[in-house]
């Protein structure tokens, strides 16, 4: 068989150059139909009236049921997702509170817009309301003294914050860092003390003294004052962040003996930059020294989990029972993930997948129920509940409407997710390229690789897959207008 010409004039490997933009190129664009200009209009009818908004603090997705936890007790939150499509890959933009809220507020990867969510509603005639903590208040600062935070007044027809006692709850007190135990009102870390984020709790009681506990009954006073007009209720549950503060009961399910810590792996801080790195890692903070301290940690985040799972089920059972649940929409998440000692690491703020994991499960009547494993946003939020009220999606916003996926239309939406925190994340399905301020870079094959173990960024042979990433990174902050600074990668 002949081969023409002409087909002989171009050689192998501008072929090759020729497939390999192209691939760059589709993989950097939206999927077809699930672009702004679309987005922008009303995707639905008039049945849904009313959304309920539940955002809590610090929690990692793999903590619940529905995500695969086996130990850990949150059956209401597994009946949500049970009720809805639950996104297996949901990742937020800023990896600690400030940054993260704002940014999905906003529907901006990063700054401000000229409308929040809150009062693109409000301006739309909803009465919208927020309880507790939606935009970022200092836990435990601005519980303790029950002020607004950060919060920005124009989103609300009303706002409501839900104080607490926090670290100073009477009970059975621990540092487990400095593996200090008492029931001593004295002398216990707090706001702005460097060792509060090792605090638990535990004590005897019914829970009514606790933020969560009052946002849970002021949302269920507001679903009944408010049923007969549309509402766009925010409730923030400040649980499971530190101090991890529940009553006894909650913490009973979990003793520490059998709590298991993340795997660790020999030298598996040496492959990972400076500037990835955690502030907060067991081999330079005391908390290294009492492993048995650190299963103690896993109890006290599983107790606060479950104890803010009851209150979710609290505010949607009276949902349920005033007959609104056909006519609302409902969104479950968290701003962030956290570590728990997984790489040795603790807390939050850096760019790795147990930080910038988040879950999500969108509820609304008629649409999808199941389980969608398309790479997702926070900032896919507002213009979602935009599309399933019928509202407009203001031009600004950044996110793309989840619309296509709720609806079984399409199975992805965008090539990956844009998080930031001294340089920048690009999570694809199957990847996770990290590039920081000083060119260091992390690589990662999620399907080989999913506790981020290898960094393969070092790697020959994997240079051509890391320019491909960097060609998909470029070409999404330029999209949204993150100018940054060229620098060399190392």
């Amino acid at each position: 068989m002949h081969t023409p010409l002409s087909y002989l004039t171009i050689g192998t490997q501008t072929i090759r150059t020729l497939i390999c933009c192209a691939l760059i190129l589709a993989l950097s664009l939206p999927v077809r139909g699930s672009n702004q200009s679309e987005a922008s209009k009303p995707q639905t009818s008039n049945t849904i009236k009313n959304v309920l908004f539940i955002i809590a603090d610090d929690l990692r997705a793999n903590v619940l049921g529905c995500y695969g936890d086996q130990f850990c007790k949150t059956p209401n939150i597994d009946k949500l997702a049970q009720s809805g499509l639950l996104f297996e890959r949901a990742y937020c933009q800023g990896t600690s509170c400030g940054p993260s809220r704002r940014s999905l507020m906003f529907s901006r990867y990063q700054g401000v817009g000229k409308i929040n969510m809150g009062q693109h509603f409000r301006q739309n005639g909803w009465y919208t309301a927020r309880v507790g903590k939606i935009y970022h208040m200092r836990v435990p600062g601005d519980i303790i003294a029950g002020t607004n935070g950060e919060d920005i007044a124009s989103s609300w027809t009303e706002r409501f914050n839900s104080p607490g006692l926090e670290a100073h709850t009477p009970g059975d007190y621990a540092c487990l860092n400095l593996n200090i135990f008492t029931d001593n009102l004295e002398m216990r870390e707090s706001t702005k003390m460097p060792n509060r984020m090792f605090v638990t709790v535990q004590y005897d009681g019914d829970g009514s003294d606790q933020p969560d506990y009052k946002s849970a009954n002021k949302a269920i006073e507001l679903l009944r004052k408010h049923q007969d007009q549309p509402f766009f209720l925010a409730v923030g549950l400040v649980r499971p962040h530190y101090p991890m503060v529940a009553p006894r009961e909650y913490f009973e399910p979990y003793p520490w003996q059998e709590m298991q810590l993340p795997p660790q792996q020999t030298d598996d801080l040496s492959d990972i930059p400076k500037l990835g790195k955690a502030k907060t890692i067991s081999s330079t903070n005391p908390i290294g020294k009492h492993p048995d301290n650190q299963k103690r940690m896993w109890s006290g985040y599983y107790a606060s989990v479950s104890f803010m799972d009851e209150q979710v089920g609290k505010i949607i059972d009276e949902l349920d029972k005033l007959g609104l649940r056909e006519s609302t929409a409902i969104v479950f998440t968290s701003d962030h993930g956290y570590h728990l000692g997984d790489h040795q690491f603790w807390q939050k703020s850096n760019l790795h997948e147990q930080v910038l994991r988040v879950p999500l499960v969108v509820s609304a009547p008629k649409l999808a129920c199941g389980t969608s494993k398309a790479v997702v946003e926070l900032v896919d939020i507002y213009p979602t509940l935009c599309a399933l009220t019928g509202l407009t999606i203001p031009e600004e916003v950044q996110g793309t409407s989840l619309m296509p996926l709720l609806t079984q239309n399409a199975d992805r939406i965008k090539p990956g997710a844009l998080s930031f925190n001294n340089g920048f994340s690009l999570r694809t399905q199957d990847w996770h390229y990290m590039r920081y301020k000083d060119g260091t870079r992390e690589l990662y094959d999620m399907n080989a690789d999913p506790g981020e173990f290898t960094n393969l960024a070092q790697r020959s042979s994997f240079s051509p897959r890391l320019q491909q990433l960097e060609k998909i990174l470029r070409t999404r902050l330029k999209r949204v207008g993150i100018q940054e600074k060229n620098q060399p990668t190392k």
